[in-house]
């Protein structure tokens, strides 16, 4: 079993900065990937980020690409999602996930990842 428990989010206007975190329990964190979704209301939960075990390769939503980085802190437990330049479009709830067993084809996919946080509100006033 593994704990992931979401921090970060906020209020911010457009053209402003936040970084969420993630920190995860339950099982060594440089085991497993690490993913960053996100979800608007009445919209399907879409991906934004994810990051190998390493941190070594990273990838990314093209609608974020350049305003977003992902990286992680694997002797915190932690891994962070920096967000600048955000938009109203970026309004959701942010997701991290583990994933276990990592497929290069399909990280980008919600059914790729194993366990999941309760997710942080991210919302972006004009």
């Amino acid at each position: 079993q593994v704990q992931l428990v979401e921090s970060g989010g906020g209020l911010v206007q457009a053209g402003g900065s936040l970084r969420l975190s993630c920190a995860a329990s339950g099982r060594t964190f440089s085991n497993y990937d690490m993913g960053w979704f996100r979800q608007a209301p009445g919209k399907e939960r879409e991906f934004v980020a994810a990051i190998n075990w390493s941190g070594a390769n990273t990838y990314y939503a093209e609608s974020v690409k350049g305003r977003v980085t992902v990286s992680r802190d694997n002797a915190k437990n932690t891994v962070y999602l920096q967000m600048n330049s955000l938009k109203p479009g970026d309004t959701a709830v942010y997701y991290c996930a583990a994933d276990f067993w990592p497929n290069t084809d399909s990280y980008y996919q919600t059914y790729e990842y194993d366990y999941w946080g309760q997710g942080t509100q991210v919302t972006v006033s004009s």
